[in-house]
């Protein structure tokens, strides 16, 4: 299985529910470096809005998100 984008960290949130996966993510940003990639896997309906509002009102640069049999996959690049 091919990613479509390149990730330096990988945060698996799956079974978590809102607000769990988007403070996960922040978390896990915190220790990556500017213009790292992170790709999250969610299974959460409402993260797609989390992630989608967070990249935007937190800079960072959501490259690429998916949504595979309720599994939501998220790229999220460090501003």
């Amino acid at each position: 299985m091919s990613n479509a984008v390149q990730c330096d960290a990988e945060l698996d949130a799956s079974g978590l529910n809102c607000p769990l996966p988007l403070l996960k993510a922040k978390m896990e940003l915190n220790r990556l470096s500017a213009g790292a990639v992170l790709k999250v896997i969610a299974t959460d309906a409402g993260s797609q809005r989390d992630f989608q509002t967070f990249a935007r009102l937190a800079g960072h640069q959501l490259l690429h998100e998916t949504v595979l049999d309720g599994v939501y996959t998220y790229w999220l690049k460090k501003a």
